[in-house]
């Protein structure tokens, strides 16, 4: 069951932590090759124990965001600046972090009839309607990705309540007690239909990168299928292999691209 709340909850420290630890890495606060704070020293910053501190700094490390350790002092390594899979529903979460800005148009929020497909992927009967959001998404003012968003009804309903050209739907639906707890996301390449084409500014048939999600609640009910579009040149996708830690997916800006600035 779907329940509002007046106010979201905060996040646990060390997520808060980790989060400012990665703007500082992404502003260049903490510039790359540089030496991380110790952990004595941002205790003190941030008046907390060591409990918090470590987990954060043990959160950058399975991002690479941060090397050495174990007798080195740890250095930040701010080429791995990637999306970690936890904030990887927010388009504008992972803009930020990048220090970029992000932005999107709507072009269309609309209850209508689940597709076959849609159906399908969320586990309804062919009749059901559902919440269809199709928006463009900008880095630094660049039409980037195009967003197809489906979510049941339950779950979608608030969007209508909420400005979707002012930020994250994710966050909003989150804020309001929509139970967005994790995905399952398929990565592959898809020629630009007609709509791609004239958001984007690319010829038809030109090849973007599909990310395709199924988001489910804390009991495994489907509430979304999305399908996100990018520019290729713009952004990419990357896996991080440890031997003891499974492999986060991300979300990453492409080399080179033309709003990528040193």
């Amino acid at each position: 069951m779907i329940s509002r709340r007046e106010a979201p909850l905060r996040a646990p420290l060390h997520e808060q932590l980790r989060e400012e630890f990665r703007r500082r890495i992404s502003t260049g606060a903490w510039p790359d090759g540089s030496q991380v704070p110790s952990e004595a020293t941002l205790c003190e910053e941030f008046k907390t124990s060591r409990g918090p501190v470590r987990q954060a700094l043990a959160a950058l490390r399975a991002e690479q965001l941060i090397v050495g350790g174990r007798g080195r002092a740890p250095v930040v390594h701010r080429d791995a600046l990637s999306q970690p899979v936890e904030t990887f529903l927010s388009f504008t979460e992972w803009a930020t972090g990048l220090g970029k800005e992000p932005g999107q148009r709507t072009i269309e929020i609309a209850k209508r009839t689940a597709s076959p497909v849609v159906a399908a992927q969320l586990g309804l009967a062919d009749d059901v309607q559902v919440v269809s959001l199709l928006r463009l998404r900008l880095l630094d003012g660049e039409p980037t990705m195009v967003e197809r968003s489906h979510f049941v009804l339950e779950a979608g309903q608030p969007l209508f309540g909420f400005d979707t050209d002012s930020g994250s739907t994710f966050r909003f639906l989150v804020e309001h007690g929509v139970d967005l707890h994790s995905a399952r996301h398929t990565i592959d390449a898809v020629a630009a239909d007609e709509t791609d084409a004239e958001l984007l500014g690319i010829p038809a048939g030109s090849p973007l990168l599909r990310e395709r999600r199924v988001t489910t609640s804390s009991k495994g009910e489907a509430l979304e299928y999305a399908e996100d579009r990018y520019r290729p040149e713009l952004a990419n996708f990357v896996v991080h292999n440890t031997l003891n830690q499974r492999a986060p997916l991300a979300r990453v800006l492409t080399p080179g691209n033309p709003g990528e600035t040193e």
